[in-house]
């Protein structure tokens, strides 16, 4: 005969069993709810922390150019050799560091400086133009004029096409229509809607430069000699070698010579019958992009901005802004 008491207990112990395992599995997964919260928070404020140690770069480098009391600029100055900064970075917060680039914007092709009205601004079409064929970025003849009259109908306010152009009717007429901008740039990354620019051209390849990096939507029409890369210094005449551009280079990066005249290529060996149009160089800049990384163990975040600096009153206004 089956003695009741002992299936009495023998329920009690699988319900204990059951209750066991429940307060174990609600425990465990309290314990991973709080501490999934403890490294959210943790995150949290490390992000939060990072935000600001980025900012200190970006704003450090807004007052290496704010301080700027040369007549001129050049890649050598404090601004342009901000690793000092970078490398000293690291003792300024209790954990974290950031990286600091300053970028003169002068130094590039000032592409909203095409026109004047809706005609062509003539200095810098030409500068474009010789800039397009040079042989690095693979173009024909008829590519680069084409190229060109399309950047001057995009930021044009008429709808007139100007040689192999294009206007709304080109642009409306794609199997995913959008309209013609007629209005200045507003990033170079823009330039991916003309008609003729591929990400190729824009962007480069491993074996190919892209022309984004050497132009800009700021600027005042005029070149800085002192700051421009080399293949833009190329841009600069007809007469321009290769070998003159590594010359230049050369001569600008030594801290002896006298960078405050925009004729001071001529001094360079080689180039004393060459001509640059003084309507197109310069020696000084007022805008200039910075961007300060920050770095927080394995995480890191990146700010950069376009500043307009005005030199007499040792200041400078932010222009746009973006977060990485």
């Amino acid at each position: 005969m089956i003695n009741p008491m002992s299936n009495n207990r023998g329920v009690a112990l699988v319900l204990v069993i059951l209750m066991i395992g429940v307060i174990v599995a609600v425990t465990i997964q309290l314990n991973r709810s709080a501490r999934s919260g403890i490294y959210e928070g943790a995150n949290m404020r490390d992000a939060i922390r990072l935000t600001y140690v980025a900012k200190s770069g970006f704003y450090g480098g807004q007052a290496l150019l704010n301080e700027d009391t040369n007549s001129y600029d050049s890649l050598n100055e404090e601004w342009a050799e901000a690793d000092f900064l970078s490398a000293a970075s690291g003792s300024f917060f209790d954990k974290g560091h950031f990286r600091l680039n300053i970028e003169d914007e002068s130094g590039k092709i000032p592409l909203n400086k095409l026109i004047s009205g809706n005609n062509y601004n003539s200095d810098v079409e030409n500068l474009l133009l010789r800039f397009l064929a040079l042989p690095e970025f693979d173009l024909t003849d008829q590519e680069v004029e084409d190229i060109v009259d399309s950047i001057k109908d995009w930021i044009d306010e008429d709808d007139e096409v100007t040689g192999f152009g294009a206007e709304a009717i080109y642009y409306e007429s794609l199997d995913e229509p959008y309209e013609c901008k007629n209005a200045p740039l507003d990033c170079v990354e823009e330039l991916l809607m003309v008609k003729g620019v591929s990400e190729k051209l824009l962007y480069g390849t491993d074996e190919q430069p892209g022309i984004g990096q050497y132009c800009s939507v700021y600027g005042e029409g005029k070149i800085n000699i002192n700051t421009a890369s080399k293949l833009v210094l190329r841009a600069l005449s007809d007469e321009v070698t290769e070998e003159m551009a590594d010359g230049m280079d050369a001569y600008r990066r030594d801290e002896d010579n006298d960078l405050s005249r925009s004729t001071w290529y001529k001094d360079v060996s080689g180039m004393d019958a060459v001509t640059i149009d003084g309507g197109i160089i310069t020696t000084t800049s007022n805008f200039f992009t910075i961007t300060s990384t920050g770095y927080l163990g394995e995480m890191r975040k990146s700010l950069s901005g376009v500043v307009k600096r005005d030199r007499d009153s040792h200041s400078s206004k932010l222009l746009s802004w973006k977060v990485e």
